[in-house]
């Protein structure tokens, strides 16, 4: 499982590193794909596949269900850690996530994110201010 959050810098050939304790998941293959949010999403090759088949069943006749296939698929990019733990992250990727140098990687259970540094801090503020709003709308849907 994914979580916590990591600082990292990108490179000038646009590697970062992935935090020690997730590439083992990571070496059997990664998909880096546009996110929701202006993020990046990492996702090690299995949770991937079962990603794709639940999109795959999607009905394509909805113009909601083409336009997030398309936003996860077209975007996406098979990625293989480097002997020193990085990942390449696609120039297209980098520049729909506003990544610049600093970044920070965020473990979601089954995916990492990879956020631009400063929209990162702005996204966690503003969802912390409404931590209440946002638990109680989840204690609706019985989490």
């Amino acid at each position: 499982m994914f979580i916590g959050e990591y600082s990292h810098t990108i490179d000038q050939k646009g590697r970062i590193a992935v935090p020690v304790k997730f590439r083992q998941r990571l070496k059997a293959g990664a998909i880096v794909t546009r996110g929701l949010d202006n993020c990046l999403f990492l996702y090690p090759q299995k949770d991937w596949d079962k990603l794709a088949a639940k999109l795959s069943q999607l009905p394509i006749s909805q113009a909601n269900t083409r336009a997030f296939s398309r936003l996860m698929l077209a975007g996406a990019m098979d990625v293989k850690l480097d002997t020193q733990g990085r990942i390449i992250l696609p120039d297209y990727l980098r520049k729909f996530a506003s990544l610049q140098k600093k970044t920070v990687i965020a473990g979601l259970l089954n995916r990492l994110e990879i956020w631009d540094d400063s929209r990162w801090e702005e996204y966690k503020k503003k969802t912390e201010e409404s931590s209440g709003e946002i638990a109680e709308a989840l204690g609706e849907l019985g989490v």
